[in-house]
């Protein structure tokens, strides 16, 4: 009886020390930062709504790892040290790429990931005139893919302001849109809107593309 005991201790004791042995590995401590970038600017997303993906190989668990992009264009990734490979994935408001980005994760490593957007919005800005927010801007068709769908004005209580965080939007379908010209948008500010202050944001849509491309979002003084 007693030599059960025994060999059902070392068994116990052999199972915690092997327990503990897998659960001390190194957690990954190297941060990647970067920005989805075109002609050096940081491309306006909505906040967690693209996706780039990391893979690395040499390994017996290869799996992607997914890296959502920041409404500013920014990314992060907590990593282990080695040799990845980025991909652009398709369905984002840029031309989808097969070619891959090395990226060499040696501590705090830093890359831009360069996009190739099928519109752009440029020269911005955002007015209050009586109830209304207005916007001013210039859509230009930058890729030789894509059809443009419309454009949104979209208004909000905070920075994230998008597609599916707002209080009021308007859109302006592209048959009232010229490229390359100035257009003029306007938005009713909601009655129930009791700050200083709104956000508003442009998102320009391709046909049959999930995400827009957004402009800053930027705070308008309402007093």
């Amino acid at each position: 009886m007693k030599t059960k005991i025994l060999l059902l201790s070392v068994s116990i004791i052999l199972f915690i020390f092997t327990g503990c042995q897998e659960d001390n590995y190194d957690a990954p401590g190297s941060l990647l930062t970067g920005r989805v970038v075109y002609n050096g600017e940081a491309v306006g997303v909505r906040s967690n709504g693209v996706q780039i993906e990391l893979w690395q190989h040499g390994y017996a668990n290869f799996e992607k790892i997914p890296v959502y992009v920041n409404q500013d264009g920014t990314f992060s990734a907590v990593l282990f040290d080695g040799d990845y490979k980025l991909v652009r994935l398709a369905g984002a408001p840029w031309e989808a790429s097969t070619d891959s980005i090395d990226v060499e994760v040696r501590g705090g490593t830093t890359v831009d990931v360069p996009v190739v957007p099928f519109f752009n919005v440029e020269n911005v800005s955002f007015s209050k005139s009586g109830g209304n927010v207005t916007a001013t801007f210039t859509v230009n068709k930058v890729s030789s893919q894509g059809t443009l769908n419309r454009v949104v004005l979209y208004l909000g209580k905070n920075y994230l302001t998008d597609n599916g965080y707002n209080i009021a939007s308007v859109a302006l379908p592209a048959a009232d849109i010229t490229l390359g010209a100035t257009t003029t948008l306007s938005v009713a500010i909601p009655a129930t809107v009791n700050t200083d202050f709104i956000y508003a944001r442009v998102g320009v849509e391709t046909s049959g593309v999930g995400q827009l491309l957004y402009s800053t979002s930027e705070k308008v003084a309402l007093n």
